[in-house]
């Protein structure tokens, strides 16, 4: 019973510490936007691996999701005879969940993860105490353009995630099923609003936030993470606590900014 209570007593100690090394990164990531020089190129090029290197599995994910809720939403509404409402539908759907949601989980898969491997191996490697050595600021040269360009991509990738999801219902509905294209249009013209566009953007904002707050911070602090190991093992479960976390992270404040904003 002893140890029981001892190593519930550590869990809970690593907890609290583990969340306010995590509180403290992301307020110093943070301090770093308004430190000169800024690190422009280095912004414009983050920019570039996250959000124009992601354009090509945002397309595909947005084509075929969007596709599936065209079919389910076409079979659904025609059991009421309501077969026109199948673009309100579809456009409701993307814009304010789906979109978002799912343009958070692709880009933690193929950036996140590899933001934080890229952290953890230089960690591993002494790289980021090297240049604490030479008195340069690790978050200001490496972390805060990634939380920059992570907050500048997200929103863009969500708003192409709807253009082409919506195409993808388009192509379902009205071209493989044959609604009338008129009654597709007219539903998102009347149903989508000014509420719902908002409620995405915030959403794309917030989820930026987390994902790259949670994948660079894992990285950042794998010498010190709690049975992660050394060298390679280490990093690839940092890799896997970061995906995880920030997957579990976007859908808790999906729901919370949902109850909050409808």
């Amino acid at each position: 019973m002893i140890s029981y209570i001892t190593r519930l007593g550590d869990s809970f100690l690593y907890i609290i510490r583990d969340a306010g090394r995590m509180a403290l990164f992301l307020l110093a990531a943070l301090k770093g936007i308004f430190l000169r020089p800024f690190r422009f190129r280095e912004v414009v090029r983050q920019v570039r691996i996250i959000g124009a290197d992601s354009f090509g599995v945002i397309f595909f994910t947005a084509l075929f999701t969007g596709m599936v809720l065209g079919l389910q939403g076409y079979y659904t509404l025609r059991k009421f005879g309501s077969e026109g409402l199948l673009g309100s539908a579809v456009a409701l759907s993307l814009i304010r969940e789906l979109g978002p949601v799912l343009t958070a989980l692709m880009v933690t898969g193929r950036a996140g993860s590899a933001m934080c491997a890229e952290i953890g191996i230089m960690r591993n490697s002494e790289q980021l105490d090297a240049l604490e050595c030479m008195a340069v600021d690790p978050f200001r040269y490496l972390i805060t353009p990634k939380f920059l360009a992570m907050i500048i991509a997200m929103p863009i990738l969500a708003q192409f995630f709807n253009i082409v999801g919506i195409g993808g219902g388009y192509v379902a509905g009205v071209i493989l099923l044959g609604v009338n294209p008129g009654a597709f249009y007219s539903g998102i013209e009347q149903s989508v609003v000014n509420l719902d566009i908002n409620l995405g953007i915030v959403k794309s904002f917030v989820f930026a936030l987390l994902v790259v707050w949670i994948c660079t911070g894992r990285g950042y602090f794998v010498h010190v993470l709690r049975n992660a190991g050394f060298g390679a093992e280490g990093v690839s479960r940092a890799t896997t606590q970061a995906v995880v976390y920030s997957s579990i992270a976007v859908l808790i404040w999906d729901y919370l900014i949902t109850a909050v904003m409808l």
